[in-house]
């Protein structure tokens, strides 16, 4: 494709503490990288503000947010009038599939990706999923994955007319929490500027006691790194 740069990428940045860690990688990596973000009808902003920092942090200079409303449809504790899981252990966050999870919110962060990836043009895209932390989430799993690169590849001008394939980039896919932070430090990544809490307060304070909390709280421990996280509990 005339034009392609084979170096451009989206990064899907949610400013969370995985995403910030995929796009200090992919910049690592030589990537010129195009952030696009979502509010999508999350129940705090937070994670907004954080997108914002982090996207500064890494120097992107295009930084986007789309405006979709997840709310219609409900059936998720981030989106509905649904209670945030408090204080499970890690069996109990990989016996079911959470109610934090939002009904196909990958599959559809992924479709707005590959749009803007075509209008660049730019064949790849990354996304900080990961398997091993979460492996309750659906959409974080490598076989969901490999098929939306196949589709992605089927269903564009670019997959099918392009000079190479689009290929969805999953560093983190693989990686336990402690092993992502450790890597983030190296690259650079201030975590003090990102957001995991499902349920912060106003200020934008960790709640300290969601899954997420949980895990990145474990996750700093386990990496021997200080956690920078400012929680409302001690």
């Amino acid at each position: 494709m005339t034009g392609l740069d084979d170096k451009a990428a989206i990064l899907l940045l949610s400013g969370g503490l995985d995403s910030a860690t995929v796009g200090a990688i992919a910049r690592a990596e030589g990537y010129h990288l195009h952030a696009l973000s979502f509010r999508y009808g999350q129940r705090h902003a937070a994670e907004l503000a954080a997108a914002t920092r982090v996207a500064a942090h890494l120097g992107i200079t295009e930084h986007r947010t789309a405006e979709i409303d997840l709310r219609l449809f409900g059936g998720s504790a981030l989106t509905d009038d649904i209670p945030v899981p408090k204080g499970r252990d890690a069996e109990a966050m990989a016996s079911a599939i959470p109610s934090t999870y939002v009904p196909a919110r990958n599959t559809v962060f992924l479709a707005y990706a590959l749009a803007y990836a075509e209008v660049l043009p730019a064949r790849h895209i990354f996304i900080g999923v990961n398997a091993v932390d979460f492996s309750g989430y659906p959409d974080c799993r490598p076989d969901f994955i490999a098929a939306f690169e196949t589709m992605a590849n089927l269903a564009t001008r670019l997959g099918r007319e392009g000079a190479a394939r689009i290929e969805i980039h999953t560093p983190l896919i693989h990686l336990t929490k402690a092993e992502i932070i450790r890597r983030g430090v190296a690259f650079g990544v201030d975590y003090a500027l990102t957001v995991s809490c499902y349920d912060p307060d106003e200020r934008g304070r960790a709640c300290g006691a969601c899954d997420a909390c949980i895990l990145r709280r474990e996750g700093f421990s386990a990496a021997g790194i200080a956690d920078p996280t400012i929680y409302r509990t001690p």
